[in-house]
């Protein structure tokens, strides 16, 4: 009898953390380990962001603020969300917390009653499952293999839903996968979600601004008005405007939904960082011209990572759309034996023996809820993410 609550037996510490705190603790010994498991833009975040930040400490702007956000970033997000996706809101309908993970909880705490269902695509950001059964809701899993480029069909999505589905959680550009949805492959899934008007929408769009080449980003709502009302549209200024540690998240959706997540932060956290939240209005409002250049280099480097890759036998790698993430299968490696005796029967066994033999870090497919594969972040340097691929290849040239 350890006094735990039993909900804590219904979910895992976060893999993708697990794997960044490991790479560390052996660079700290010594060891020379290239970490590709943390997803975080490696730039600073920009100079007029930081300026903003600044000047809020310096204007003593730095009390308690309302619980769900200052008004001035509330309708920063609105004018944000009107330019960027055509969507109208206003700030009652508005919630703003610390990070997106937050955001997401909330939502889940606040509808979520025991035997709910919610819809997750696979694979899947890890903390999608978990929150769900930390809420008491049932995780509903649906496969989007390498077949479909990672993508959810709209088959599979109709098997998926029950009348018990509580909630959809979508995410385009995905991570593990960088998979994006198109205008017309969304409305194939909208279209399904229209003949189930009991069920809501979960839209994570904390990639929005990351989308490369052709690929043109949109979200659920915006493709199809009728959703409007059963849509929340969840996102943040940690990936694209490279302010992971500010922990800002935001979303919009019905008033009625807003005020119950208000309701659950008042008496949890309470208010975001108040310097965090000025910073976001200037994010929000300010110049978006360094997110291009940004964009150009992510590319450039997922090219790098991509081309490297596929070079290896036994190896698929899909071209990402979006984020900084590519997600191999390694499907014809399976059944082989690394250099130092290591049989390579999972993903999991794969990334370890990465790890322990190389130096190289990665994060393991089963933790995305899809496998054999594993996931890579390039948000890292050029330089880096080369000497990996090279280690990544002699790993696998190395398989017998």
């Amino acid at each position: 009898m350890n006094g735990l609550s039993a909900t804590l037996s219904r979910v895992k510490p976060s893999p993708t953390i697990a794997v960044s705190t490991k790479a560390r603790e052996l660079k700290e010994a010594g060891r020379d380990i290239i970490g590709l498991g943390a997803g975080e833009p490696d730039f600073d975040t920009p100079e007029n962001i930081r300026a903003a930040g600044i000047r809020a400490i310096e204007q003593g702007k730095t009390r308690y603020t309302a619980p769900d956000g200052i008004i001035e970033l509330k309708q920063a997000i609105c004018a944000k969300m009107k330019r960027d996706n055509g969507l109208d809101y206003v700030p009652a309908q508005v919630s703003v917390g610390t990070g997106g993970k937050q955001i997401l909880y909330n939502a889940l705490m606040a509808t979520l009653n025991p035997g709910d269902e919610v819809v997750i695509p696979a694979p899947y950001w890890v903390s999608y499952p978990d929150m769900v059964l930390l809420a008491g809701g049932e995780p509903v899993i649906a496969s989007a293999g390498i077949e479909t480029g990672y993508k959810l069909s709209a088959q599979a999505l109709e098997a998926a839903i029950t009348p018990r589905t509580k909630w959809f959680i979508f995410n385009s550009p995905s991570n593990p996968t960088g998979a994006g949805y198109s205008w017309d492959e969304l409305k194939a899934l909208t279209d399904v979600l229209l003949r189930h008007p009991h069920v809501l929408v979960m839209t994570d769009d904390m990639y929005e601004h990351l989308a490369y080449g052709d690929f043109k980003f949109c979200t659920p709502a915006e493709v199809e008005p009728q959703l409007y009302d059963r849509t929340l549209t969840c996102n943040g200024v940690s990936k694209a405007y490279a302010m992971t540690g500010w922990r800002i998240g935001y979303a919009a959706g019905p008033e009625y939904l807003i005020a119950a997540m208000r309701k659950i932060q008042s008496q949890s956290t309470s208010n975001p960082c108040t310097i965090s939240q000025w910073a976001a209005v200037e994010a929000l409002n300010g110049t978006q011209a360094f997110i291009a250049s940004n964009n150009a280099i992510f590319e450039r480097r997922r090219d790098l990572v991509v081309g490297m890759l596929t070079e290896i036998d036994g190896m698929e790698c899909p071209v990402p759309d979006g984020a900084f993430y590519v997600y191999p299968s390694i499907k014809g490696l399976m059944g082989k034996t690394s250099a130092a005796g290591t049989v390579i029967d999972t993903d999991e066994a794969f990334a370890t023996a990465l790890l322990e033999e190389t130096g190289v870090a990665v994060v393991f497919g089963a933790a995305f809820g899809l496998s054999p594969n594993f996931r890579i972040s390039y948000a890292t340097s050029d330089d880096a993410l080369k000497e990996a691929c090279e280690r990544i290849q002699a790993f696998c040239k190395g398989l017998s």
